[in-house]
Formats: C-alpha cells, sequence, structure tokens
C-alpha cells in the first residue's frame, strides 16, 4: 500500500532513473563480455595460463571484496559524489584495458574495473531507494532494476560478439567511456545527493576483515565450481568464514561499525538477504549447466550460443512488472513464494532435457528466470524497504553481497553435483574423457571418425544425466524455499518505507543538496 505521507516521484526522478541504470548494465555486462575476446586477447598478449584464469576472474574479485565496504563509504561521503568517483575510476579503468599492451597490465585493469564496479552498485541501489519513496513506485523502479541486472549478464556476451565482428578486442571495454562519459554528465544535474546525517567514524579494520571474508569464500566456491573438490579449496572456504566469526563480532560490539546493527531491527532485511542469495544460487546454478548444454551438448558457435541465451529475457521483461502489480494486491509472502515455485517449475523442465532438446531447455530457462526475478525484485524491495533509508548504500552492498555469495555457492553445488553424475556415468573412460565434457570433446575430436562420434555421444549423455539431477536438486531448493517464504513472512505483504531524512528534493525542480555535509 503506498505511503501517502510520502512525496511521489516526479518526471525528474524517473530519468534520472533512467541514467541510473547505465552503471548497472555495465557492470553486469562486463561479467560476461570476455566471453568471445579471450581468443583475441590469447593472440595479441600471449597470456599464460595463470593469467588467463586472472584476467576473467580478477574483476569479480575485486567487486565481490569490496560491496561491503564501498556501500558503508557511500553512506558517509555521499552515494552520488561516489557514484561520480566510480564512474570516473570504471572509465579511465576501461579505457586502460582497451589499450593494455600485456596480459600483466590487462589483469590490473580489470582489478581496477572491479573496484569501480563495487563503487557503482550499491550507489545506483542505494540512490533509487532514496529517490522513489512511494511505496508503489519504488516496487517499480527495483523491479526493473532486478531485470536489467539480469539481462546484461547475457547481453554482455552478445554485444561483445558483435563488437569483436567489426572491431579490435579492445573494443569490448572502450564501449564503456562514453556511457560513463554520459553518467558523469547528467548524474550532477539530475540525481540529488543523499547519505547519511550522523554516519560516525569510518571502520577501517573492518575493510580487510570484510575482505578476508569475503574472497577466499568467493574463491574457494568457484574453484570448486571450475576443478572440483579439493582439501586446499576446502579449507580457503574455512579460513573466510573464520574471519568471518571475527568481522560479524566486530560489527556487535562497535557503534561506529560497518553494518549497522540497525539495519536488522526490520524484520524483512534479513529475510531479504537470504532469499537474494538463494535466486542468485538458482540462477547462476543453472547458467552453469545451459552455458555448457548449448556449446559442447548442441555444439554451437560462442555467438550462436549467446544469441540463444538471450531467448528467456523475452520473459524476464515481463516478471518483474507482473510481480510488482500482484505484490500491491496480495500478500508479498505468496507473490515471493509463487516465484520460488515457479523457479521450481523452470528447474523441473530443464529436468527433462534430452541430448536435442533446445526448444525444451530455452522454455525452462525462462521460467526459472522468470521465477527468480519475481523474487529479486521482490525480495530487493523488501529489505530496502525494512533498513533505515539513511543506510541506504549499506544495505545494497549486503544484498549485492548475498548475490554474489549465492551465485558463486550454486555454480560450486549444482555443478559438484551434476560432475559427479557425469564422472559416475564414465566411470570406464579415460580420464581426459572423465574428467570434463569439453575434455571429452577435445578427445574425440583427436580421436576422429565413429570412435571419437561414440565418445562424444556418451560424454553427452552423461553430462545432460548430470545436468538433470541437479536441476531436480535445485528445484528442491527452491520448492523448500518457497514453502519457508509462505511459512516465515507472512505479514511483511507491503513495507512501508521509512522516511528519508537525507534530503527531500521538491519535484521536477532542481536536485536538492546534501541534509549533511
Amino acid at each position: 500500500m503506498t505511503n501517502s505521507a510520502v512525496r511521489s516521484a516526479g518526471r525528474r526522478e524517473w530519468i534520472a532513473f533512467t541514467v541510473l541504470l547505465l552503471p548497472l548494465l555495465l557492470v553486469s555486462m562486463d561479467v560476461s563480455v570476455l566471453y568471445f575476446a579471450i581468443p583475441a586477447i590469447t593472440r595479441e598478449l600471449d597470456p599464460s595460463a595463470t593469467q588467463q584464469l586472472w584476467i576473467f576472474d580478477s574483476y569479480a574479485f575485486a567487486l565481490a571484496g569490496l560491496l561491503i565496504t564501498m556501500g558503508s563509504l557511500g553512506d558517509r561521503i555521499g552515494r552520488r559524489r561516489l557514484l561520480l568517483i566510480g564512474a570516473t575510476a570504471f572509465g579511465l579503468a576501461s579505457a586502460l584495458a582497451a589499450y593494455a599492451p600485456s596480459a600483466e597490465l590487462l589483469v590490473l585493469a580489470r582489478v581496477l574495473l572491479g573496484i569501480g564496479g563495487a563503487t557503482l552498485m550499491p550507489s545506483t541501489l542505494g540512490l533509487v531507494r532514496n529517490l522513489f519513496q512511494d511505496d508503489e513506485q519504488r516496487g517499480k523502479a527495483i523491479g526493473i532494476w532486478s531485470a536489467a541486472m539480469t539481462g546484461g549478464i547475457a547481453l554482455g556476451s552478445v554485444l561483445s560478439g558483435i563488437m569483436l565482428n567489426h572491431f579490435w578486442w579492445g573494443s569490448v571495454f572502450l564501449i564503456n567511456v562514453p556511457a560513463m562519459l554520459l553518467l558523469l554528465a547528467l548524474v550532477p544535474v539530475l540525481v540529488p545527493e543523499f547519505k547519511d546525517p550522523a554516519p560516525g567514524r569510518f571502520d577501517l579494520l573492518s575493510v580487510p576483515l570484510s575482505m578476508g571474508t569475503v574472497l577466499p569464500v568467493v574463491y574457494g566456491l568457484k574453484e570448486i565450481a571450475a576443478e572440483g573438490w579439493s582439501p586446499g579449496r576446502a579449507l580457503c572456504i574455512v579460513a573466510g568464514l573464520l574471519v568471518g566469526v571475527a568481522f560479524v563480532r566486530r560489527q556487535l560490539t562497535r557503534d561506529d561499525a560497518m553494518i549497522s546493527r540497525a539495519l536488522f531491527r526490520g524484520r524483512g532485511f534479513g529475510s531479504g538477504i537470504v532469499l537474494n542469495t538463494v535466486a542468485a544460487f538458482a540462477v547462476m546454478g543453472s547458467s552453469y549447466f545451459t552455458t555448457q548444454y548449448l556449446q559442447s551438448v548442441l555444439g554451437m558457435g560462442t555467438l550462436e550460443a549467446a544469441l540463444w541465451s538471450l531467448a528467456p529475457s523475452v520473459a524476464i521483461g515481463a516478471a518483474a512488472p507482473v510481480a510488482t502489480a500482484l505484490a500491491r494486491k496480495t500478500d508479498r509472502a505468496h507473490v515471493i513464494g509463487g516465484g520460488f515455485v515457479l523457479g521450481a517449475t523452470g528447474f523441473a523442465l530443464i529436468g527433462l532435457v534430452g541430448p536435442d532438446s533446445l526448444a525444451l531447455l530455452l522454455v525452462g530457462a525462462g521460467v526459472l528466470a522468470s521465477g527468480m526475478v519475481v523474487v529479486l525484485s521482490l525480495v530487493s524491495d523488501l529489505a530496502l524497504a525494512s533498513a533505515p533509508a539513511e543506510k541506504a548504500g549499506s544495505a545494497a552492498s549486503l544484498l549485492e553481497t548475498g548475490s554474489e555469495f549465492g551465485g558463486a555457492l550454486g555454480m560450486a553445488l549444482l555443478g559438484s553435483l551434476g560432475t559427479a553424475v557425469y564422472r559416475d556415468d564414465l566411470a570406464g573412460s579415460e580420464p581426459a574423457v572423465r574428467e570434463t565434457l569439453g575434455g571429452a570433446v577435445a578427445a574425440a575430436g583427436r580421436l576422429g571418425g565413429a570412435a571419437g562420434g561414440q565418445v562424444l555421444s556418451l560424454a553427452r549423455e552423461a553430462f545432460v544425466h548430470g545436468m538433470q539431477y541437479a536441476a531436480w536438486g535445485g528445484a528442491a531448493l527452491l520448492l523448500t524455499a518457497g514453502v519457508l517464504t509462505l511459512a516465515l513472512m507472512r505479514g511483511l505483504a507491503s513495507p512501508t518505507a521509512t522516511p528519508d531524512p537525507t534530503t527531500t528534493p521538491a519535484p521536477d525542480q532542481a536536485p536538492a543538496p546534501a541534509a549533511a555535509g
């Protein structure tokens, strides 16, 4: 229900919101933009195997490790100011990456892009919370925000392929620069400054503690997803969790904690973080299989696979506004629970996919993605509305960090389950075939003829079998999440956001200055 005591957003706020979608799209696209560029980068820069891995992963690690820090910093210095700083850094790092003369410099540029991205993500979502104080408008805006973030990852690989058909590999980074210049020109005009009027001191020791918590866990989970379980990777996760205990204890005992305890006073905030993590688990866990299925099972080229992967985005575009409309008319817990059931249905459809079932895979992926966008949009709104407005940056950073954890966990657990089934089905095969589907494709190519065809057919069937098991496991998880949502979240139907003390700009007028200097 809309709170009549707060001001509705006007044309200026919606134009500002459109501008804020620019950094969101670019940051999400940068996750996948290298899918096509890496062969050209390899020819030009000749990176080692380790350097190639870091060209891929350094961006995600820097982004994940600094989200909490940047969210808290934005609350203190101003979310608009942090956004402008981040946009400048992101643009400069993009130019550096585009013209990097060596693999080492490209890795550095990717780290700087991740740092810039860590400032942009919580700043944009925090500013959306502040721009839209009306509950109905905020829900609609966050729904669009969630759909744009989900679609941006798929769009990145397609845009990368198109750019590389016409330009050199650096163009996939250089395209960020004009967008950042546009952002730097428009944000000071359209977006007011928002910050915490009484933030307290910045807790410097919490910065390495938060990074020491997030980075080892995300790294360990990603390595398990890519290479399988090992004691060293498990120890890495345990080390991160132990540092996390120290980080949490510090947040519970300090008045100037990086993560304010006030965030968790609203019942919806903690629930929103957990459910957001589960949704990210499903989205990234499923994409781990669908991308491999398109390329290695159906034999598509990278660009063709990327174009087909855009097909579920049609359903995603409709899911968020429908969810927002339903949440205004009924208990939000029912809609979120329905989103989980819809996602479980998508997983179940993927569980029925055979070695030659493109249509069924795309339908299942579309149904799954639609359900998860319903969940992501509503739980993000729930968490942000439950948090104090002056802590919107910190609230947004915790949502984003939960997404990083959930995504890494989804790829690790569902990927490990699928891999275990794959290897069991190919127990008598040579190690290269049994290790991964990619290894089996390479081995089949070396063998050639009927023998190679038989190896490839068996490997593809084993991969699909593993994907089926993982899909049914994902469906069970989402059904459980749906039941728990209905059981535990009733009464959180339409939370009314707390009034925003940070600034109150008049509609369709020049932006107001920050309330605190």
